[in-house]
């Protein structure tokens, strides 16, 4: 067996070393063209700082506001500029685990080169103009993660994480929804969509979110809700109303990363005015995990969603319709007949989340941007049932990194503030914005006031701080089962207690009781947990598997 992972490593190591990964780590954009004005940030006070091309500031909500303006370089250098301490922790929440988790220097290195090699052909995908702004936040960023890859490279590599991250769920970190209605199922006839970005990293990771205003120096201007460090679009909107986000589809795991999808909805979001632009800049590109791209478009008064995945590429639009739904299962002909698609769609928690948006819009005779906001935020299964909190049957799976709402007829949009979709969802009017961020030299903040839809009074609730208490004791008896740890019985009668209607709390106490061999609770726990809503089809085939071994070993 040794000699086999010798050979292994010496093959992996003479592969890391071939020219295109070669060519991959050499490859740095050229930004001669572009004006080379390093930028001087001033610090205005804790939570704002301006530069001569744009701004950062802190508003009440608790959420950062960033203008940047120019060319493509400009952008990086003043985002990086501005952003470099929350690019830091943005960063560490990131990464922190990678020194608990291969904590070898050999290791590490290891890792570095196989990212390199996993990434080998990414610079050939990824247009110019976006690798010369990464470059210009990479001059911002600090060495504590040198060995992942250099500053460069590191942050081009990030912008694949959410690729990487629903490609291999089967440790599937994303499970968007998104909405949208329009003509008689809105109250004035123009289109509102909502939209849940259901990544989850960590707590940390989605404290520091960034609604950043663009302005480059080709294209149009737009908005998007990010993070320190990412230049791609999840959620976004620009000044002709064209929006767009991102709801992940089931993919083979990639061996090779190509455009990654945050890459290309920047690009639809910076070129496109409307539907037919959009779907050209996609049919452009080729990308290397399964994606729907939902795109909706003030000048069209609808939405459609374009399905693109390494080797398919169809297009959902609903002719006859005033509304849109989407999850995370492929709707489009060019879809129909996918064997993958079909059973995710029959296997997984997307098609029960598609159900609960078509009911709640059935229940809605005329949409609004606080209805939106009030389905975003609901916490329930079909027909109204508790399914548990942290369902991801569930719209509002209490983990969002952020909900939005968009009425792109008059360019407003509304992001949520913290906690998840429960804090204020706070406007933004772009036209305002982009007429005025140049002339906003003290970084006052961009938002407006007077539309801010309110906090859901769920966050101060004896159920919301029940369930933040099971988060944090579910963790700690994830970690006891890994460790072979023993716990007191009485924290596995309060994990069932905070969250009553959850499977996962008794699947958890169950699985415990199985390692421990105690036999009899571990089957009383399993059995308990399938009379809850469980999530996927192979989590209920988990737990009848293991109610079966219990009964052979009680002999029942």
């Amino acid at each position: 067996m040794k000699v086999r992972i010798n050979i292994l490593l010496v093959f992996l190591l003479l592969s890391l070393m071939s020219c295109g990964v070669s060519k991959s780590l050499k490859d740095v954009p050229d930004v001669s063209s572009y004006n080379q004005q390093i930028p001087k940030r001033e610090k205005i006070s804790d939570s704002s700082f301006i530069t001569e091309k744009g701004y950062l500031t802190k508003n009440k909500f608790g959420q950062w506001e960033m203008y940047v303006s120019g060319d493509p370089y400009q952008i990086g250098l003043n985002t990086g500029s501005l952003t470099q301490e929350l690019f830091e922790e943005q960063e560490h929440a990131f990464l922190s685990k990678v020194d608990e988790l291969v904590p070898s220097k050999f290791k590490q290195y290891l890792l570095r080169k196989m990212l390199a090699w996993y990434n080998r052909k990414m610079y050939l995908h990824v247009p110019e103009e976006y690798k010369s702004e990464i470059l210009g936040v990479s001059k911002y960023a600090g060495d504590t993660y040198d060995y992942v890859a250099d500053d460069y490279l590191r942050i081009l590599y990030f912008h694949s994480a959410h690729d990487i991250g629903h490609a291999l769920q089967d440790l599937m970190l994303v499970g968007c929804s998104s909405f949208a209605a329009w003509g008689n199922k809105t109250e004035d006839g123009n289109l509102i969509i909502g939209r849940n970005f259901d990544f989850y990293a960590g707590d940390p990771f989605a404290k520091n979110k960034i609604i950043a205003f663009v302005k480059p120096s080709n294209g149009y201007p737009f908005m998007s809700v990010t993070w320190a460090g990412m230049m791609g679009v999840v959620s976004g909107m620009n000044n002709q109303g064209l929006t767009v986000t991102i709801n992940a589809g089931k993919s083979d795991i990639p061996w090779v990363a190509k455009t990654p999808i945050s890459i290309l909805t920047r690009e639809i979001l910076q070129y496109a005015s409307n539907i037919e632009e959009a779907i050209a800049i996609a049919k452009k590109r080729q990308v290397f995990v399964s994606e729907s791209i939902f795109i909706g478009s003030a000048k069209d008064n609808r939405a459609i969603t374009i399905e693109v995945s390494p080797n398919n590429f169809g297009v959902y639009d609903l002719e006859n319709s005033n509304q849109l739904i989407c999850s995370n299962h492929f709707q489009s002909e060019a879809y129909a007949n996918d064997e993958k698609n079909t059973k995710h769609k029959a296997e997984s928690h997307s098609q029960y989340r598609y159900q609960r948006m078509e009911e709640l819009l059935n229940e809605t005779p005329k949409l609004t941007p606080e209805i939106a906001v009030h389905m975003l935020r609901n916490k329930e299964g079909l027909d109204d049932t508790s399914i548990g909190y942290g369902n991801e049957k569930a719209l509002n799976q209490l983990l969002a990194h952020h909900g939005i709402v968009f009425k792109p007829a008059e360019r407003l949009v509304w992001v949520s503030s913290n906690p998840y979709q429960l804090g204020e969802f706070v406007a933004y009017n772009l036209n305002t914005i982009f007429n005025e961020a140049p002339k906003n030299k003290q970084a006052e903040p961009l938002n407006n006031l007077a539309l801010t839809i309110e906090e859901d009074q769920f966050q101060y609730t004896q159920a919301y701080m029940d369930y933040e208490a099971y988060r944090i004791l579910s963790r700690q008896v994830e970690k006891a089962i890994s460790n072979n740890e023993q716990l007191v019985p009485i924290m596995l009668e309060e994990l069932q207690k905070l969250n009553p209607e959850y499977w996962q709390a008794y699947y958890l106490v169950g699985k415990y009781n199985y390692e421990k061999k105690y036999y009899r609770a571990a089957l009383n726990a399993f059995e308990k947990a399938k009379t809850k809503e469980i999530t996927t089809v192979p989590d209920q085939e988990q737990i009848d598997l293991y109610i079966k071994k219990i009964k052979r070993k009680l002999n029942e």
